[in-house]
């Protein structure tokens, strides 16, 4: 047991960023981290060992974060007290925790794939091949996903791109 822990530990923060940044909720992401570690441990026995073990865990956990999702549309939303009684930080200008808003809610618009997409390859530096196989999908379709995504969000935030190519006549 613990060489299966000296191999999971180092992928812990990695996981608790993308489980915050599904979630946007600190005691949520801690619960599917702790229940994507928990699923690990228990299908040790099932993981490749020529396989790559972060593409696995991240694959569990966004198993994990869709079948929550899919519960959370029967039951409804829950919202806990710590987000009604969300107090500003001090250490943040009034400008960045707008402009942060404006980003989290802009990339929560984006439907599921396209934000998963976004996480994986931007956020946690993953190849396209490791999100590929953690979301089960063609490269390919993680490069459009990623493409499209990418395009929404400028137009969401206002920053359109710069023409990379203009016509000569």
């Amino acid at each position: 047991m613990d060489e299966i822990a000296v191999l999971i530990e180092p992928h812990i923060p990695a996981l608790r960023r993308y489980a915050w940044a599904l979630l946007r909720d600190d005691d949520a992401a801690d619960d599917l981290v702790q229940d994507c570690l928990e699923r690990a441990l228990d299908r040790w026995h099932l993981q490749r060992r020529d396989g790559d073990l972060r593409a696995w865990l991240f694959a569990i956990q966004r198993n994990l974060f869709l079948n929550g999702l899919r519960q959370q549309a029967r039951r409804g939303r829950h919202i806990s007290m710590a987000v009604l009684a969300d107090q500003p930080s001090r250490e943040q200008s009034q400008d960045s925790r707008l402009a942060m808003r404006d980003i989290l809610a802009a990339l929560d618009s984006l439907p599921e794939e396209q934000r998963s997409a976004l996480l994986l390859i931007g956020v946690e530096d993953l190849s396209y091949e490791a999100a590929a196989r953690i979301l089960g999908v063609p490269v390919g379709t993680i490069m459009s996903r990623l493409s499209r995504g990418r395009e929404k969000l400028r137009r969401l935030l206002g920053s359109e791109p710069r023409a990379a190519l203009r016509s000569v006549k």
